[in-house]
C-alpha cells in the first residue's frame, strides 16, 4: 500500500483486482476543501486509458511486477513468443498489450517484459532500434532540402516518415516510442 501523495508515472497500481499502469499525475489543491490527486491511468490487460482522482493521502495498492530481460522469437496464433535470457524459459505476451511499438519488433530484439504473479502483462522495447530500409522512393541530385519527408517501409514492415537522402539499403535508428525517425545508423 502506498499514499496518493507518493504515487509516480510509471507505476503500476493494483485497483479493484485490475492493473493500471500511471501515465499522468498531478496534485490538486483547491482554495476552498480537500486537495485531490487527479490520475491518467492505462489498463495493462486491454490498454485503455482512464481518468481517476483520488483523495490526497489515500491509501491504494501498489502492484509488484517482477521486469525481466527477454528475447523476442517470434509471432504465432497465441501471441508473440518471448524468451527469458536467464532461464530459456518461453513466455506468451498477447499482442494487443504492446500497443503500436509492436510494428518494430524484428526476431532477436531483447525486451524488458513486466510479470505479475507468473503472468506477462507486456514488454518495453528499447527507446531506439537499428532498423534497415527496405523500400523507399529513390533520392535525387538536389534532394537536400531541410525538413523534406518522404515515407519508408522499414524491414519490420513499419513505415516511417525519413529526410529525402536516405535510400533503400541503409541502417536508421527509429524512435520506438513516438515511431519516428532520429538519424542514420
Amino acid at each position: 500500500m502506498i499514499s496518493t501523495n507518493d504515487m509516480r508515472p510509471g507505476q503500476t497500481l493494483d485497483l479493484d483486482g485490475l492493473l493500471f499502469t500511471i501515465l499522468d499525475y498531478q496534485h490538486v489543491k483547491p482554495g476552498k476543501g480537500q486537495a485531490f490527486v487527479k490520475t491518467k491511468l492505462r489498463n495493462v490487460k486491454n490498454g485503455a486509458v482512464v481518468d481517476r482522482t483520488f483523495r490526497a493521502d489515500e491509501k491504494v495498492n501498489l502492484a509488484v511486477l517482477d521486469k525481466r530481460e527477454m528475447q523476442y522469437l517470434y509471432k504465432e496464433d497465441a501471441g508473440l513468443v518471448f524468451m527469458d535470457i536467464e532461464t530459456y524459459e518461453q513466455s506468451h505476451v498477447p499482442e494487443g498489450l504492446l500497443g503500436d511499438s509492436v510494428q518494430f519488433l524484428r526476431d532477436g530484439t531483447v525486451c524488458v517484459v513486466p510479470v505479475y504473479e507468473g503472468t506477462p502483462v507486456g514488454a518495453e522495447l528499447p527507446a531506439t532500434l537499428k532498423l534497415e530500409i527496405t523500400e523507399t522512393e529513390p533520392g535525387l541530385k538536389g534532394d537536400r532540402v531541410s525538413g523534406a519527408l518522404k515515407a519508408a517501409t522499414l524491414e519490420t514492415g513499419a513505415v516511417v516518415q525519413v529526410p529525402l537522402f536516405l535510400e533503400k539499403g541503409e541502417q536508421i535508428k527509429v524512435d520506438t516510442r513516438s515511431g519516428s525517425y532520429i538519424s542514420r545508423a
